[in-house]
């Protein structure tokens, strides 16, 4: 693997779930989270935990959609960016899992075609725009550190509207 595609690819691991020096990546932020926590709202138009989740999983996808030129329209929900969580008529417990592993599945998707790239596909655009393709790659750890920072105050504020 060549060198650039491998500082990048621990770069999106530690900001995913491998070991960091940082703290909380966002797996880590999401581990043992109960129903009334990822569903807990700090106020009522503001987003919750599970659907931030989502909303990270959704920008994996558009990233690697980007990196390898699929179509847009291949993620498994209806909608983009955004998806309102939990839905009326479904287990929240097993909604919430399922959620999960789409998250864990497409950050691995994901890595696999980060794995492909070579130094040179770094510097040249995404498809589908201007941005650079080793931009997109950091940047998407950059996401995943961003939101795992929000879960992060949101279960403190969480608990603590609870003291």
């Amino acid at each position: 693997m060549n060198p650039q595609v491998r500082v990048l690819l621990e770069i999106v691991d530690e900001a995913f779930a491998a070991k960091s020096w940082h703290g909380t990546n966002l797996k880590g932020s999401i581990r043992g989270l109960t129903i009334d926590a990822v569903t807990w709202r700090p106020q009522p138009r503001r987003h919750n935990i599970w659907e931030i989740v989502l909303h990270a999983a959704y920008w994996k996808y558009t990233v690697h959609r980007r990196l390898v030129g699929e179509q847009r329209g291949s993620f498994p929900l209806t909608g983009s960016n955004w998806f309102a969580r939990p839905l009326l008529g479904v287990e929240p417990g097993k909604q919430w899992k399922s959620d999960v592993s789409l998250l864990v599945v497409t950050h691995g998707s994901l890595r696999e075609a980060i794995s492909q790239l070579s130094d040179r596909d770094l510097e040249r655009p995404a498809n589908g725009g201007q941005t650079r393709v080793g931009t997109l790659v950091r940047g998407i750890a950059a996401h995943d550190l961003y939101h795992a920072g929000q879960i992060q105050l949101l279960k403190r504020m969480y608990a603590d509207r609870q003291s």
